[in-house]
């Protein structure tokens, strides 16, 4: 639980989660489509994190790296926190 509430600490990481619950369950999008504003490395990092907490799953693509939200694992540990997430205002 501990290393789930760190990754959402940071609200670049909460924006990445909340825009794929908005998708359809089973979306891919590449790390660099997010258009965070932050350096490769810095990008790099955010996405190990949300990785590494367990809620989302890379893929690799050769240079880049898909990313998939773990909808069922989440919902299952956690239930209706990724509606939480996925209705903050990040605008």
């Amino acid at each position: 639980m501990g290393d789930v509430l760190s990754a959402l600490s940071d609200p670049l990481r909460r924006r990445v989660v909340a825009v794929l619950a908005r998708l359809p369950e089973g979306t891919e999008r590449t790390c660099a489509s997010f258009d965070l504003g932050v350096s490769k490395a810095s990008l790099t990092h955010h996405f190990r994190t949300l990785h590494h907490s367990g809620l989302i799953r890379q893929i690799n693509r050769g240079n880049s790296r898909g990313a998939v939200l773990r909808r069922a694992d989440i919902e299952g540990r956690f239930p209706g926190l990724l509606s939480i997430v996925a209705a903050e205002n990040f605008e």
